[in-house]
């Protein structure tokens, strides 16, 4: 004889949900893929601009180190308070160059600027107008031949070597002063690492 085991029950009946309307499906369909495309899209977008930008950043400053001669425009700050090279305001014509090894680190500028500009750049460097000699191309053949520099043009040319204890930089100062009004000064100013 085979036992039988009790009948259950049957589950009641669970309530029936009303069906779904189909405006509200598709909304919600709509809505799900809208949150999912900005969970991915908005990464994704953030990645490509930070590429972009990473990438011109990095072409920015291989144009800058690959650059072997003045270059238009203000040395950086940075640059300009290391090597204690304040441009005067006002200053036009102005450009730069810095080259690095092991032994030295230089930074060449070039600007023109006003006999008050002159005056306040000296003084900021700790020098005086005074302190120029006439004829005195205190810029070297090698410094010239770095930075393009040629005094031999019409002149008169001042200059003046500011020499300052370690680590400050020695800053070797040309200014044609053909046009007393408007300087155009040339600056050598060197680091010892």
């Amino acid at each position: 004889m085979t036992a039988s085991l009790p009948r259950q029950a049957a589950p009641p009946d669970e309530p029936r949900r009303p069906a779904e309307n189909p405006r509200h499906k598709a909304r919600r369909r709509a809505l799900t893929l809208l949150i999912i495309g900005l969970l991915i899209g908005v990464p994704a977008g953030y990645l490509v601009i930070s590429a972009n930008q990473s990438r011109n950043s990095g072409k920015d400053k291989e144009a800058k180190y690959a650059a072997t001669g003045l270059t238009p425009g203000f040395p950086s700050k940075v640059q300009r308070r290391l090597y204690q090279v304040p441009v005067p305001r006002p200053a036009d014509s102005i450009a730069s160059y810095e080259t690095n090894n092991w032994k030295t680190s230089r930074l060449y500028v070039q600007f023109r600027t006003n006999a008050a500009g002159l005056d306040a750049f000296l003084q900021s460097m700790g020098a005086r107008r005074d302190e120029l000699k006439k004829g005195d191309v205190a810029v070297g053949a090698r410094d010239q031949k770095v930075s393009g520099w040629q005094f031999t043009g019409t002149g008169p040319w001042w200059g003046l070597t500011h020499t300052q204890k370690n680590p400050a930089p020695t800053q070797d100062v040309v200014v044609n002063m053909s046009d007393p009004s408007s300087p155009m000064v040339y600056v050598v100013s060197r680091t010892v690492p």
